[in-house]
């Protein structure tokens, strides 16, 4: 339980840090201020979690060469999902639409790949403290 509680919290701050970084890069990408974020993140991060599975068996099945890129498609439908449910995310025009999808998931991987790396280290600097 508590695995899963951390992977949840990496997956958040992850989602949450791909947004500001496609905030910052993107001049069609907007958040509308800073709690705003939070919400696009939460949002963005439990339509990604539900549809990236769901994306990979469908992907896996019917068109197994197209596997590698179900991140991307999962992150441009749920960037999609999140601008219909909050209006706090804005993207304007087709290019930025694309880039969002790209930089979001590549964020998103890097972000989720450092994250625990960072927590591990912590928590063995603090093991080795302990004793």
């Amino acid at each position: 339980m508590i695995r899963f509680l951390i992977r949840t919290a990496i997956y958040f701050v992850a989602a949450f840090i791909a947004i500001i970084v496609a905030d910052i890069v993107l001049a069609g990408f907007s958040v509308a201020g800073w709690w705003s974020y939070v919400v696009v993140a939460l949002i963005y991060g439990v339509v990604q979690a539900v549809l990236e599975p769901f994306l990979h068996q469908v992907m896996r099945r019917s068109a197994p060469m197209f596997v590698g890129g179900v991140g991307i498609v999962s992150a441009f439908v749920a960037l999609g999902v999140t601008n219909l449910i909050s209006g706090a995310l804005t993207i304007d025009g087709v290019t930025t639409w694309l880039a969002a999808a790209v930089i979001v998931w590549l964020a998103g991987a890097v972000a989720a790949f450092i994250l625990p790396l960072i927590f591990v280290k912590n928590r063995v600097q603090e093991r080795r403290a302990e004793r």
